[in-house]
């Protein structure tokens, strides 16, 4: 074994405290939530249906892009549209509230 990469410091924390992923599961629900993909899926969709084309992408990383879009959608005659970005709207609406994962505040 070469031993100057078995004592190399690494510039990130490797200490594991679990082989087990579900054991730090209970770390990550109160720092994070996920953005249900499928939903944000259909809403984008939905939306292209209207002629407004928005991007997933965008909607996971720009929180303002996101809820003028969720806006958008409700100015539209669309009742599963409206549903749909309801539904949305939680994950998005309280800036105090743990990010969605990929979502940046």
């Amino acid at each position: 074994m070469n031993n100057a990469v078995a004592s190399a410091q690494l510039p990130w924390d490797v200490s594991i405290t679990s082989l087990d992923a579900s054991d730090e599961w209970d770390e990550l629900t109160g720092s994070m939530r996920y953005c249900p993909t499928r939903l944000l899926a259909a809403f984008t969709l939905l939306m292209s249906g209207h002629g407004r084309c928005v991007s997933a992408d965008m909607m996971l990383g720009d929180r303002e892009y996101a809820m003028w879009q969720l806006a958008r959608a409700h100015t539209l005659q669309d009742r599963e549209l409206r549903e749909v970005a309801a539904k949305l709207f939680a994950y998005f609406d309280d800036e105090r509230a743990p990010v969605p994962a990929g979502l940046h505040a």
